[in-house]
């Protein structure tokens, strides 16, 4: 249970279970936010900007944590995308056919869009993260032969996502480093043929905050793509309107796993204090006449990308406001200090409406 005064222990399993399940929906809610507000094309080069943006900050700087390095070229990418996505809680296959050619198949229920979400998403926004980064692996290893060919797509009605990394005889153009080929079949899977993660270095902590994160980054890189695409102020009114939606549809699911029952401006703070903990930083409740004060020290969902765009804040707290309309619709959230207006923490007032 979340306790409304002092701090929330950071890093308890339910906390950092609901934050990962609210980032989740996030991501998801932008997609299709962005495929009904702006249309096909805008939503597809979103999600190439997020996913090429992720490729160069996580590909090679994560080889050695997954214990990739040795390995063919081929088969370490398509042994890195098994297990990056296994961490992240993706139900995924792995195939190695030669050293050349190794072949990856998502299966559904497709952990990017949950439910009948799928039904919102046009085939060339789920060909524009492959764009964003399948084809951008062999440039980053150096290697000019390696492609990825696509042989299924879940969007497009069949058994999943599903290709294979392919190194060609020949150097490739750029336009060449994605294919797709609908038709071929992946081979059968065999989890004992597939790689495995050291256990010792990944406890099931590390992999319970893992799979938070991976839901965490996608937000990370999505805000700051928006305003790079559609300018602060139209990202702003997109990631808050999507915040405000996915707040108030998981408000309930994110409450229990924190532990808040009741109602009121204390319980609302208690709500927020066990997110922040749940995410990675620490924030404290404190009553301020009528009001209660949230105080939030640290934003470690985007450390170290200073300066940001004020709209990044603003989307993001949407999820707040979502999640405040359905707690108790009659309070109102206010923010007096921000970490990215260079104070030293986020202080948010929470008080009934006049």
């Amino acid at each position: 249970m979340v306790h409304t005064h002092g701090t929330v222990q950071v890093g308890s399993s339910q906390a950092i279970r609901a934050a990962a399940g609210l980032y989740h929906a996030y991501f998801t809610g932008l997609i299709l936010t962005l495929v009904t507000r702006r249309g096909a094309a805008e939503a597809a080069e979103w999600v190439f900007r997020v996913f090429r943006h992720q490729h160069h900050e996580k590909f090679l700087s994560s080889f050695g944590k997954l214990g990739l390095e040795g390995m063919p070229d081929a088969v370490a990418c398509a042994a890195y995308h098994y297990l990056s996505n296994s961490v992240g809680g993706v139900t995924v296959e792995f195939m190695r056919e030669s050293d050349r050619k190794a072949w990856v198949n998502f299966v559904p229920p497709r952990w990017i869009y949950p439910g009948a979400s799928i039904c919102g998403v046009p085939s060339e926004v789920s060909r524009a993260f492959l764009h964003g980064w399948y084809a951008q692996n062999g440039v980053s290893l150096g290697n000019p032969r390696l492609g990825f060919v696509c042989t299924a797509q879940t969007t497009d009605g069949q058994h999943g996502l599903s290709g294979y990394f392919l190194e060609h005889d020949r150097d490739l153009a750029p336009e060449e480093r994605l294919q797709f080929r609908p038709g071929e079949l992946p081979p059968p899977f065999d989890p004992a043929a597939a790689p495995r993660l050291p256990a010792a270095d990944w406890p099931p902590e590390r992999l319970a905050k893992a799979e938070r994160n991976y839901a965490m980054e996608y937000i990370r890189s999505g805000l700051p793509r928006l305003a790079e695409i559609f300018g602060p102020a139209e990202a702003a009114h997109l990631g808050r309107v999507t915040g405000r939606l996915v707040g108030a549809q998981l408000y309930r699911e994110t409450a229990a796993l924190l532990g808040i029952d009741a109602k009121g401006a204390q319980a609302f703070g208690a709500f927020m204090v066990g997110l922040a903990a749940g995410e990675g930083d620490s924030a404290t409740v404190a009553n301020e006449g009528a009001a209660v004060l949230v105080r939030r020290s640290g934003w470690r969902l985007m450390r170290g990308l200073e300066p940001l765009s004020p709209c990044v804040f603003e989307a993001w707290n949407g999820l707040l406001e979502g999640a405040l309309a359905v707690h108790d619709r009659f309070l109102l959230l206010e923010v007096t200090s921000r970490l990215d207006w260079g104070d030293d923490a986020f202080v948010w007032r929470i008080r009934r409406r006049a």
